[in-house]
């Protein structure tokens, strides 16, 4: 018999294996966000005064800051978004996180716990900084003794010094950023979003920061998204960029022809 495979066996060996190479492809996927919409309703206060004193209705304007975005992530892949500001990355990118919902579309994580670090999410702020610690822990699904036991660290990592055990309302920007990108980076999520974290606080911090989150999406299995102005940072840490004009996916791809694209753009 002869050992040559028939025109009909090769092909059937080709359908078999892209289905299975699609299979793969979908078992791989970390994020996948289908159509997304997300728009904000805008009611000036000016509109609001006289609606009151003449019984006017108020003039609504609804601003869209994502608009029929698609896009999928694989596991272990290092996002980078750039875009001016107004452009939707935050949004989005909170949208992920699950503190907006959606006006259409869809967001997919596939099973994949999320963390966010971003200045001014997710703190109270009329309690320290340790209570914060705990409770954001929380709030990404960790148990108490889990957040406890991490919790030196995550102090330490921190270097607040006695500010640790003050109220978060008396933080800077810089404080603060540097709180939330340690609770995060300590109790380590499979899905990371990070917003502009590394380019906020003291020269120290930011290369402690930075080598910390090399260390991090250095583990092929954590599939990580950052927003950021800073090109330098989105080429040496990023797989792939996605450049984000007025609510839209402009461009995605390579990081080095995405970014010199952009910049040539914003010249």
């Amino acid at each position: 018999m002869s050992t040559e495979m028939t025109e009909k066996e090769q092909m059937n060996t080709t359908e078999e294996t892209n289905v299975m190479t699609d299979m793969d492809s979908t078992a791989d996927v970390a994020i996948e966000v289908k159509n997304l919409c997300i728009g904000y309703k805008n009611i000036q206060a000016y509109s609001i005064k006289k609606s009151l004193l003449k019984f006017k209705k108020s003039h609504v304007e609804e601003f869209q800051a994502v608009k029929d975005v698609s896009f999928t992530v694989p596991k272990g892949e290092i996002l980078g978004i750039i875009g001016k500001n107004g452009s939707g990355k935050s949004t989005m990118l909170k949208a992920l996180a699950g503190i907006f919902n959606p006006d259409k579309g869809s967001i997919d994580l596939k099973g994949h716990t999320v963390s966010l670090m971003a200045i001014g999410v997710g703190f109270q702020t009329e309690v320290t900084g340790r209570e914060n610690i705990l409770l954001s822990g929380m709030l990404l699904g960790f148990s108490e003794e889990e957040i406890r036991a991490k919790m030196p660290e995550i102090i330490e990592f921190a270097d607040l010094g006695k500010f640790i055990d003050m109220p978060v309302k008396t933080y800077s920007s810089g404080m603060h950023s540097k709180l939330a990108f340690s609770i995060t980076a300590i109790l380590e999520t499979e899905i990371m979003l990070v917003d502009e974290v590394l380019s906020v606080g003291d020269a120290k911090f930011k290369k402690k920061s930075y080598a910390k989150m090399k260390e991090l999406i250095s583990n092929k299995d954590r599939t990580v998204i950052i927003v950021s102005h800073n090109i330098d940072t989105l080429k040496k840490l990023c797989n792939k960029v996605m450049w984000m004009h007025e609510g839209e996916i402009k461009k995605i791809g390579d990081p080095v022809e995405v970014l010199d694209e952009y910049e040539e753009f914003m010249q």
